[in-house]
């Protein structure tokens, strides 16, 4: 991840000039990167091939003979998959997709590289000026503990509330 948000950061304004001294555009030649647009776009990319094969094996375990047996009353393929498949997949892909949602919190941190504000340069540029790192570094510990678990009790609740027998 943290090479791809460095390629993002600064192989790719590169490729776009390059591409647009070859093509003769100057809006591209004179591209400068974000960093906003380099830290959602890594994380994105990254996370959304995870979140893509989750949702895959989700769909993939629920039996054939479900859709099927939608098909066969008469449902259309878009409307099995919607009222019959996916609330199963739902339930089976819940706990992984919570668990990918706390991973991506956690390396949200490395955004930093690039030059975003989060919460991880926020500490750096406290402790920089008030040059107390143990008390800045705990601080910073603790809400990434804080929100970590928050996220893990709301998969939690989500997945009691969605828990039915089949």
């Amino acid at each position: 991840l943290l090479v791809q948000l460095i390629w993002w950061y600064f192989a790719f304004p590169v490729v776009i000039q390059g591409t647009g001294r070859w093509l003769n555009f100057e809006a591209m030649a004179n591209y400068q990167s974000n960093a906003i647009f380099t830290a959602v776009t890594g994380l994105t990319i990254c996370y959304g091939a995870y979140m893509s094969e989750i949702y895959r094996a989700g769909i993939q375990s629920i039996p054939k003979g479900q859709g099927e047996a939608a098909r066969s009353l008469g449902m259309t393929h878009f409307q099995s998959m919607r009222h019959v498949v996916l609330p199963q997949a739902v339930r089976v892909v819940l706990p992984p997709v919570g668990n990918e949602f706390i991973a991506l919190l956690k390396d949200s941190c490395l955004v930093s590289v690039v030059a975003v504000a989060d919460l991880t340069r926020r500490g750096r540029e406290f402790m920089a000026v008030h040059f107390n790192p143990i008390e800045v570094w705990t601080m910073v510990a603790l809400l990434y503990l804080i929100m970590t678990l928050f996220l893990a009790r709301l998969v939690s609740w989500v997945e009691k509330k969605t828990h039915f027998e089949r």
